[in-house]
């Protein structure tokens, strides 16, 4: 490359953010917090996101009001009452102009409101339907949270609360997941007929199936104490520090090489990284290194590691 054409180079541009659901209307009934995220994740691929929401509002309104405006950040918001006539007008008003319906009821609860499958398909056969219940199938009815559906999949080990809602946020990305698979099944099924009514499909995305599927390292033994990840390998645990502490990451042989080469310690193989020794060398060396010394080793021996406060 010559420099004249040096200089008239153009740098690549970014590519633009995919927006796979544009065209698509989702009306949204789901409180909480699992169907709104889901909502919020549909709305940044491109789905125009309506939701109507009880006259006493959403629960995370009042929980958390950061989190409800972020959640909630271009979806057009609306109050009906469903248990009324007038909020079942408002209901069906949006219904018939809507390609998905998320919900986070129990099967008794859409029931009641009218909304059960086979009487939501007969009047709106091209809407599909995305359920998000707590258990799958005949357990559907079953009280149950975040919580505890991860005690049900091994997930709570001691009496500490889990520093995030894993099964929620999980079950949100399935959710959003069965939204894409219904608009591509109702894309593909007509394309090229111009059929312009394309059946709806029912998809149920239960929380406790996220958990499960979170949970599977764990099935696998993988995170378990004797696992490679579960702190049986010296390179990926949580030491302490001179003033903190350190997640180290170093999996890979070459990685647990630099650390070992770093703190001193003779490894011939990855074996060596389940030595006892070398759980208790690499434990003595952070003893003595502070945060900063830390982040500078990482950089300079390009350890994946990262330093935090007590």
């Amino acid at each position: 490359m010559t420099a004249a054409s040096e200089r008239h180079t153009v740098a690549p541009r970014p590519a633009k953010s995919l927006r796979p659901l544009k065209g698509l209307r989702i009306l949204s009934l789901a409180l909480n917090l699992p169907g709104p995220a889901a909502l919020m994740r549909c709305r940044t691929m491109g789905a125009t996101c309506v939701k109507l929401e009880p006259p006493t509002g959403d629960p995370m309104g009042h929980y958390n009001a950061t989190a409800y405006a972020q959640l909630h950040a271009g979806v057009k918001v609306q109050s009906a009452d469903l248990k009324t006539e007038a909020g079942q007008k408002i209901l069906h008003r949006e219904l018939a102009r809507t390609d998905v319906l998320l919900t986070s009821f129990r099967p008794s609860a859409l029931a009641k409101l009218g909304l059960g499958w086979r009487g939501l398909h007969k009047l709106y056969p091209g809407l599909s339907h995305v359920a998000i219940v707590g258990a799958p199938g005949a357990r559907a009815e079953e009280p149950g949270h975040d919580l505890t559906y991860l005690a049900d999949n091994g997930l709570i080990t001691g009496l500490t609360l889990p520093p995030t809602l894993y099964a929620d946020m999980g079950g949100s990305l399935m959710a959003s997941e069965a939204v894409l698979q219904a608009a591509m099944l109702q894309r593909d099924r007509y394309a090229g007929t111009g059929d312009p009514h394309p059946k709806g499909v029912f998809i149920e995305v239960a929380l406790a199936d996220a958990a499960a599927y979170l949970a599977l390292p764990r099935t696998w033994g993988l995170t378990q104490p004797k696992g490679a990840v579960g702190g049986a390998h010296a390179g990926y645990k949580v030491y302490a520090c001179k003033d903190g502490r350190v997640a180290v990451a170093a999996l890979e042989p070459h990685f647990a090489a630099s650390l070992c080469k770093a703190a001193g310690i003779a490894a011939s193989d990855m074996r060596a990284m389940f030595a006892a020794e070398t759980h208790a060398g690499l434990s003595t060396f952070f003893a003595t290194q502070t945060r900063k010394q830390l982040d500078r080793l990482a950089i300079a021996q390009d350890i994946p590691l990262h330093t935090l406060s007590l």
